[in-house]
């Protein structure tokens, strides 16, 4: 997936009791950010970071969306535990992940294995992906991402 190409569309069930279709939020930005697993440390500072700024993303017009292969259970209890009030959607088979290119191979402890590589994306209100940010590093990545809808929205004015 690159800048400029339309966002794949799709639709995933949320933690939320619904079911989101990408290309019913034409008209809004979207910020949507591939993590690995919920309740793990830097997946839950990504979020709560995302959560912090909730408010802010709103304003400047754009809907957040956590999307990992944890199912919807999961999604339920992890955003309940930190009180994450955007989207988590639930891409049990990957095929999400998959069509925005975020599963990869990895390593950890010696050890290869397929696993979503975190990744956000930022899609413009006509559903075309205007910033990719690859292997994110959790740390300031939200104000980043929020600087740059601020930006995008500008562009739109």
């Amino acid at each position: 997936m690159e800048v400029g190409q339309t966002a794949p569309d799709f639709t995933l069930p949320t933690q939320q009791g619904g079911t989101v279709h990408l290309r019913e939020l034409r008209g809004h930005i979207v910020v949507l950010y591939f993590y690995p697993r919920d309740n793990t440390p830097g997946c839950t500072k990504e979020a709560c970071a995302f959560r912090d700024l909730a408010a802010e993303f709103a304003a400047a017009g754009a809907v957040i969306l956590g999307v990992s292969r944890d199912s919807v259970a999961s999604h339920e209890k992890f955003a309940r535990k930190f009180d994450l009030p955007m989207p988590l959607l639930a891409d049990v088979d990957g095929s999400v992940c998959e069509s925005y290119g975020v599963l990869q191979e990895k390593h950890l402890y010696g050890r290869t294995h397929i696993g979503i590589v975190r990744t956000t994306f930022l899609i413009d209100a006509d559903g075309i992906v205007r910033k990719v940010y690859p292997k994110v590093k959790v740390e300031g990545h939200a104000d980043a991402v929020l600087a740059d809808v601020r930006t995008l929205q500008g562009d739109r004015a």
